[in-house]
């Protein structure tokens, strides 16, 4: 009797173990990661493409996962980030149930802070087996975007190369440039204007 308990404890402890097992994803594109899950928290860095993170948890249905990049915590939207899941690779975002449900408390709203921004709309996600765009904008188009800032816009979903804006977020040109620009989520982002795809996030 007291061997089938040992057993049965140490099987327990296995269990237990390999269910706890940290995941470590891989980022498709450059994403960026965020103080709070959502595009209305500050980007705080960012994991590179082919860059790795732990997963901790995911918001349950939520696209929005909590990870440890480089020793910080943060949080990241999943559709960006893969993962082997029961022996297969797949988007992160695909198999939220295999990770352990987080939840976020947000800090208490400070007495004549501004309100939280209004979310917009939605970003229309990339494809995942999509090239992103080789772009190097001039130096001279940053200056540009810099210096005549526009109205910032929250979308749910991350900005990345690739993904879309949607037809009412209004973009503005860059004089002698082929693409335009919009601040969509605490980020400037180059537009390609007739596909309103992003062909350029400035980190």
């Amino acid at each position: 009797m007291q061997i089938r308990t040992t057993l049965l404890a140490a099987a327990a402890v296995a269990i237990s173990t390999a269910a706890s097992a940290a995941i470590v994803a891989s980022a498709v594109i450059p994403l960026n990661v965020r103080s709070g899950p959502g595009p209305q928290y500050p980007v705080i860095g960012a994991i590179p493409a082919n860059g790795k993170a732990t997963i901790i948890g995911c918001i349950q249905d939520s696209m929005w996962c909590q990870v440890n990049v480089g020793g910080k915590q943060a949080w990241a939207y999943s559709k960006y980030l893969t993962a082997t899941l029961s022996g297969r690779s797949l988007a992160v975002s695909e198999g939220l149930r295999q990770f352990p449900a987080v939840t976020y408390n947000a800090p208490a709203v400070t007495v004549g802070a501004a309100p939280p921004p209004v979310v917009s709309g939605t970003i229309v996600d990339r494809p995942l087996t999509a090239a992103p765009l080789a772009l190097t904008p001039p130096p001279t188009v940053r200056e540009y975007v810099v210096g005549h800032p526009v109205q910032p816009v929250y979308l749910n979903g991350e900005v990345v190369i690739g993904a879309g804006l949607p037809p009412q977020i209004a973009l503005a040109p860059v004089p002698g440039y082929q693409y335009q620009y919009a601040y969509v989520n605490g980020v400037r982002v180059l537009v390609e204007p007739r596909t309103r795809e992003v062909t350029y996030v400035y980190q």
